[in-house]
């Protein structure tokens, strides 16, 4: 079970780079362990750091720099191509991100970070340009009950999708076993009838 998510407001970390792949998002080196605790801290590993052994910060990386931060990743179209890896969505909750934002995803992450408790948004590429030309101190607000995400300072708005199920489970906390958990009491009146 994952934290229920409703609205998330929040200033963003920007990383307006396309086609980032689930290799970028959590090397392969790290992929030894089996719960999801403590993948956020090798997030985007190889783009933060300059030395592996030594955590040398790369300083023009976004996660690195102090004037970004927040609940909101906001990334570059077709975030999460590559391996259908479960732990880029992990590694993202982990870090502390609750939504990401793209006018893109590869339908593995998208599953896969709707299944752990992390809301993909998918933009318009214009309504993400508008997104990444906005200053450090902005804010975003998502609404996953009105599926929508909104520009705070303008008040520009957009509309995303999302399935039914999805949904429902990310406004609840659930995962695919507390959802049928929370319909037992219907699931046994079926069998009666």
């Amino acid at each position: 079970m994952s934290k229920p998510l409703n609205i998330v407001k929040s200033r963003f970390v920007p990383i307006a780079i396309e086609n980032i792949d689930t290799d970028q998002i959590i090397p392969a080196r790290f992929l030894k362990a089996t719960t999801r605790e403590g993948f956020g801290k090798n997030l985007f590993r190889d783009w933060r750091y300059n030395n592996d052994n030594e955590l040398e910060p790369k300083a023009d990386f976004p996660l690195n720099n102090p004037n970004f931060s927040g609940e909101i990743l906001v990334a570059g179209k077709n975030f999460g191509c590559g391996s259908s890896r479960e732990h880029a969505a992990w590694a993202v909750d982990d870090y502390g991100f609750r939504v990401v934002v793209s006018s893109f995803f590869a339908d593995i992450f998208k599953n896969n970070a709707q299944n752990n408790g992390v809301l993909p948004v998918t933009v318009s590429e214009e309504f993400l340009q508008k997104i990444f030309a906005l200053g450090n101190e902005a804010t975003l607000t998502v609404n996953l009950e009105a599926q929508t995400i909104t520009i705070d300072a303008t008040g520009e708005q957009a509309k995303f999708d999302i399935n039914n199920y999805k949904k429902t489970c990310l406004l609840n906390g659930y995962d695919d076993i507390d959802y049928l958990l929370s319909i037992k009491n219907e699931i046994k009146e079926f069998e009666k009838a």
